[in-house]
């Protein structure tokens, strides 16, 4: 594995920083207070080109690798996660599963406009009884001619009242359990389609959040995406896509965690110096270093085979784990670094302890996670060649 970023990625890296410090720093706080979606945010990250940044040129995107993704992610996060999980459902759950899987007309129709940021997307998987089990998920849709009859509800759908498309999970054979679900591209303008907002959020409060519904939807059999009864396997590969940029983004919370403490160390004094001198706080910012260097380590790694068009399931997943874990911890020391101040959002780090629970918990929690890596371990999982994988990256001939 090669460790060295190259010049363009450095650029990149320096590009999303300098949005983020100029567009997105001086606001968040009152974002934030205020429950506020800024959803022209997406317009200036379409002029960066970072609404397409792993998606190939043809596809109307920048071409560049997948360790670009997350540097956008880890970048967007050090200013909120509400920017990079945008990115996240966007790019990595809806637009990346688009490439692996999508008809060439489906891509020319969806995935060009979203590469370019003429259109978000979204993803629809969880409902109010299926989480962590998908198989209990309880929408339909059924065949009736030339079109599937969607009926059913999600939740906990980001993007949910600003995406243009939604990729939604539904049963077209309910006898077949898992094997059962299918996977269509849905447009917000369809008759029987709304969407509502959940309001009184822990954490990432200035992300758009909430509800899909679907009332007797006709869904054009054409956007169907791979076959009747993929929609598991299609699910799961979008995961290690979407887990894979919600690992970038903990780096970025963590990175956040220590600009702000550094600083806070070097500015606060107790007992007649600065409390970065005191043993026991030099303890938590050498665990939020670790937590830096170890969690970016996995996720790169875990990029890299990515860039070969490679299964990386097992990689995706741990780096996922422990990323999201070491945020927390990171978060949480830094308000305790803060003292009192840390409590207030006088200072960002009572914000980034609310917002690093929600990674903990969506895309796989942590349990899962810890059963999946046991049971690579014990022998008792093992991945399974895709069908269909993501195109692997040539430097020369960039995505392929």
């Amino acid at each position: 594995m090669n460790f060295n970023f190259t010049e363009e990625q450095n650029m990149l890296r320096e590009t999303v920083r300098s949005f983020v410090d100029k567009e997105i720093m001086p606001n968040i706080a009152d974002w934030d207070r205020d429950g506020q979606f800024d959803p022209t945010i997406y317009k200036r990250l379409a002029e960066l080109g970072l609404m397409g940044v792993c998606i190939p040129e043809e596809y109307g995107g920048s071409g560049m690798d997948y360790n670009s993704l997350a540097i956008v992610c880890e970048e967007l996060e050090r200013g909120d996660t509400a920017f990079r999980t945008a990115v996240s459902v966007h790019t990595g759950l809806n637009s990346m599963t688009l490439l692996q899987w999508g008809t060439d007309e489906q891509k020319q129709k969806y995935l060009t406009p979203q590469a370019k940021g003429e259109k978000i997307g979204a993803f629809g998987l969880t409902e109010p009884g299926a989480g962590s089990d998908v198989a209990s998920l309880q929408s339909t849709a059924m065949k009736d001619g030339d079109y599937y009859i969607l009926n059913g509800q999600k939740t906990w759908i980001s993007l949910c009242d600003v995406a243009d498309h939604f990729l939604v999970f539904a049963y077209t054979d309910k006898s077949k359990k898992h094997h059962g679900i299918s996977a269509f591209i849905v447009e917000r303008t369809w008759d029987g389609f709304s969407s509502k907002a959940i309001k009184g959020k822990h954490g990432i409060r200035s992300g758009n959040t909430g509800e899909l519904f679907f009332d007797n939807v006709k869904v054009p059999a054409e956007n169907l995406l791979g076959e009747e009864g993929e929609g598991f396997k299609i699910a799961m590969s979008a995961l290690d896509n979407g887990r894979f940029t919600v690992a970038a983004g903990a780096v970025g919370q963590i990175m956040a965690c220590l600009e702000s403490s550094v600083k806070y160390c070097h500015e606060r004094e107790t007992f007649g110096k600065p409390i970065g001198q005191h043993q026991l706080v030099q303890q938590m910012i050498a665990k939020m270093e670790a937590g830096l260097q170890m969690s970016r380590l996995l996720v790169y790694r875990a990029g890299e085979l990515k860039n070969e068009g490679k299964r990386n399931t097992r990689e995706t997943s741990l780096a996922k784990w422990q990323a999201c874990d070491f945020a927390n911890q990171a978060a949480d020391d830094a308000m305790q670094i803060h003292g009192a101040y840390g409590y207030s959002d006088e200072y960002p780090v009572e914000r980034y302890l609310r917002n690093s629970k929600a990674p903990v918990i969506y895309e796989g929690t942590r349990e899962i996670h810890t059963i999946m890596q046991a049971e690579y371990v014990l022998g008792y999982r093992k991945d399974k060649p895709l069908n269909k994988t993501l195109p692997a990256w040539n430097p020369d001939k960039e995505l392929v």
